[in-house]
């Protein structure tokens, strides 16, 4: 009786020990997903476009470059021709139009030669554009030189026409094919058109010679001309 007394309480032992022993196991809680409602665009209404028309009063009117006089002519719009305005400058003294005469062009009138209907003070403002060289010629005297070999040096005299379509500073040099430049210099154009450049440049031998002037500023222009020189011995 002991004995069976024992041994139950043996395997009372062994059973609780192995519950004790047995790990708790660990639950790894879920991660919380955060859903972000997307974010819906704002869409902004198309503004209404001003509509302005201009027309032109009792004589012709010249329509520019740009918003002044200093400007080149671009057209010229007769008495009672119309256009469309699509913008005009700060002080409202000068309108940017589509250029009736070139539908994918656009050019600037005086507002006290025309009559406008609509909104023109609720136009955009337009910036003068930035003026810039359209044509550049040069030429040389004599353009070839055939002399006695005792007769160097010989002098080429050059000229030069520089045309803006605006106000601006014109940057320039010379170039030779010496491997010699002149420094750069600056020519100021007040207002749009023509200016003639004179200089010269000595020849010390014969040779194949050519001379360049290189307009650095507002835009890059190169102009060059060929000067062919040869002597006959004495």
């Amino acid at each position: 009786m002991k004995r069976r007394v024992l041994i139950t309480g043996l395997v009372f032992i062994l059973l609780t020990a192995c519950v004790v022993a047995s790990p708790v196991p660990t639950v790894t809680p879920k991660p919380t997903v955060t859903i972000t409602p997307t974010s819906i665009p704002t869409l902004t209404p198309t503004a209404t476009p001003v509509v302005v028309d201009l027309r032109v009063l009792d004589k012709p009117v010249i329509c520019r470059f740009g918003p002044g006089t200093v400007y080149e002519l671009m057209d010229e719009l007769s008495e009672g021709e119309s256009a469309s305005v699509v913008g005009r400058n700060e002080s409202l003294t000068w309108l940017y139009i589509r250029d009736p005469g070139n539908p994918n062009g656009f050019c600037w009138v005086s507002a006290d030669l025309t009559e406008t209907h609509g909104a023109v003070k609720e136009l955009p403002v337009v910036q003068s554009p930035a003026s810039t060289v359209t044509d550049a010629s040069l030429r040389v005297e004599p353009d070839r030189i055939v002399v006695s070999c005792d007769k160097f040096p010989q002098t080429i005299f050059l000229e030069a026409e520089i045309t803006t379509n605006g106000p601006t500073f014109v940057t320039w040099r010379w170039e030779a094919s010496t491997g010699v430049s002149s420094e750069n210099t600056i020519r100021v154009f007040e207002q749009s058109g023509k200016q003639v450049i004179n200089d010269y440049y000595r020849i010390g031998g014969p040779n194949d010679y050519w001379v360049k002037l290189h307009i650095l500023a507002p835009n890059e222009i190169v102009k060059q001309v060929n000067v062919p020189v040869s002597c006959s011995p004495q």
